[in-house]
């Protein structure tokens, strides 16, 4: 058996006792403190698109024009495992305050809309919008042309 005894004062107990809240203070801030990414993403993910109306009404908000009903309403399986495709298209997501990456394995709708007024292009071009348990979780704006385009939902200047 060991008994040991130490010689303390007021003084030390008191700067103990600072230093240990100085220490709990700074990790409840560092696990507290939200970063802009995820204030971007929070927000992002927060949008709630239940019916027809309210996905035109989101597409609107970034300036585009698409006609009252899709081009098309498909199930997507976002894969397990991302290949070189899915993990571009992810970067794209990460741009505008997505990420797919909490999704893998999950089935998703995505929601495909004829955009009307894109600049300088008159015709095919899509609005992608998918969305899970309502919630919208990525888009893009992309051409269907040979020497197409793919960018974030955001309107080009």
């Amino acid at each position: 058996m060991f008994i040991i005894s130490m010689k303390t004062s007021k003084k030390k107990i008191l700067a103990y006792t600072f230093v240990g809240l100085i220490f709990l203070a700074g990790l409840f801030v560092f696990f507290t403190t939200k970063t802009a990414e995820d204030v971007k993403q929070s927000e992002a993910v927060m949008v709630t698109v239940e019916n027809n109306a309210q996905r035109i009404a989101y597409l609107k908000t970034f300036g585009w024009t698409v006609p009252e009903e899709p081009i098309e309403i498909a199930e997507v399986a976002i894969p397990a495992e991302f290949d070189d495709v899915y993990t571009v298209y992810n970067k794209l997501q990460k741009e505008q305050g997505f990420d797919l990456e909490a999704y893998k394995g999950k089935r998703v709708k995505r929601f495909t809309y004829e955009v009307t007024n894109y600049p300088n292009q008159t015709s095919d071009v899509r609005a992608n919008i998918l969305v899970y348990k309502d919630k919208v979780i990525a888009g893009d704006v992309c051409s269907l042309k040979l020497d197409g385009f793919m960018h974030t939902l955001k309107m080009p200047k």
